[in-house]
């Protein structure tokens, strides 16, 4: 698992998947489209986010940053401060700032609200002491004229694994269709979430590359082993709200996605034996450890779709990263 402070990657432009039955979201009338934010609005939200970011971090309190994420990575980041600061009660010792440089945005033309767009930056927590080339990519979103920028989404790649995007006249790229399905696709972004969460269940529908975050996961969970327990697994869907998947379209015919989904492991010990019970987990955990131990986890994907027939490599959906994080715990 990845800590919150390592993920990235460099993009064109977005829209949200999830709309309207009139194909727009509208508040006090609000129908003109028009780009989502300004520049300066954009980089005053990175400033923001970057410092609330900080001082959580430094000081283990979810309540700094609360009003500066959502989604997939707001579920993550409080429930990560709640356990730090439970088990380090004077904070972090070994902070260090954030730094966020190198910023480009990417705003999207829409009506009405939710509005958002991607800032796509170069950190100071690149991998190997920066010999590892990645960029972070955030999506921050705005629920209304009034409320605050927030980030839903942080993922980390190599610019080598981000498409380029279609773009408009205007420079801004083509929103991806907002309909569950989608003919031009390998398979619908707007069904990511059921789409992923069915393959790691039953191992279909076959629309994954191989890798770490698919068939590996999959292999890693029906091969573990421990004597004296038994493991089992649930995976749901998690796409609406907050939740709901991002996207891009790129310039081959494909599209480039965010999506959550949500995740159970139980753990079953035998007569006389008891799970271990890390320090992370029994900060969020309720009941008491008997013989079971559930926890829940929050995760956000990127991926790649590729579009469906010619121009397509192998057809199949690459998972770029995945960030994944402890949100509870259940003793029994």
């Amino acid at each position: 698992m990845r800590r919150l402070g390592r993920l990235a990657a460099g993009l064109g432009t977005a829209t949200v998947l999830v709309v309207t039955a009139s194909g727009c979201v509208t508040v006090h009338g609000e129908l003109e489209v028009v780009p989502a934010a300004t520049k300066s609005e954009a980089a005053k939200a990175l400033e923001d986010f970057t410092a609330a970011y900080n001082a959580a971090d430094q000081a283990y309190d979810p309540a700094l940053d609360e009003d500066r994420v959502t989604g997939s990575l707001g579920a993550i980041n409080q429930a990560g401060l709640t356990a730090r600061r439970k088990n380090n009660p004077q904070g972090n010792a070994e902070h260090t700032p954030l730094e966020l440089n190198d910023a480009s945005f990417v705003v999207p033309k829409k009506a009405g609200w939710p509005r958002w767009f991607l800032a796509d930056t170069d950190s100071n927590r690149d991998q190997d002491d920066g010999k590892l080339d990645t960029r972070w990519l955030l999506t921050f979103v705005r629920t209304g004229p009034d409320a605050p920028w927030k980030v839903s989404y942080l993922a980390v790649a190599s610019p080598s694994e981000i498409p380029k995007f279609r773009l408009d006249s205007d420079g801004f790229a083509r929103p991806l269709p907002s309909a569950d399905t989608d003919a031009t696709l390998a398979t619908p972004p707007a069904n990511l979430s059921s789409t992923y969460t069915g393959y790691l269940k039953e191992g279909t529908p076959d629309v994954f590359a191989p890798g770490s975050m698919t068939s590996g996961w999959r292999e890693a969970r029906r091969t573990t082993r421990r004597a004296g327990f038994s493991y089992q697994y649930d995976d749901q869907t998690l796409d609406s709200g907050t939740f709901a998947p991002l996207g891009l379209t790129t310039e081959d015919g494909g599209a480039l996605v965010f999506f959550s989904s949500k995740h159970f492991e139980r753990q079953t010990a035998a007569q006389g034996l008891r799970p271990t019970v890390t320090a992370d987990v029994r900060a969020l955990l309720t009941g008491e450890v008997k013989t079971t131990l559930t926890k829940e986890r929050v995760s956000s994907q990127l991926v790649y779709v590729p579009p469906k027939g010619a121009g397509a490599t192998d057809g199949k959906v690459r998972v770029l990263n995945r960030l994944p994080g402890l949100i509870a715990a259940q003793g029994s």
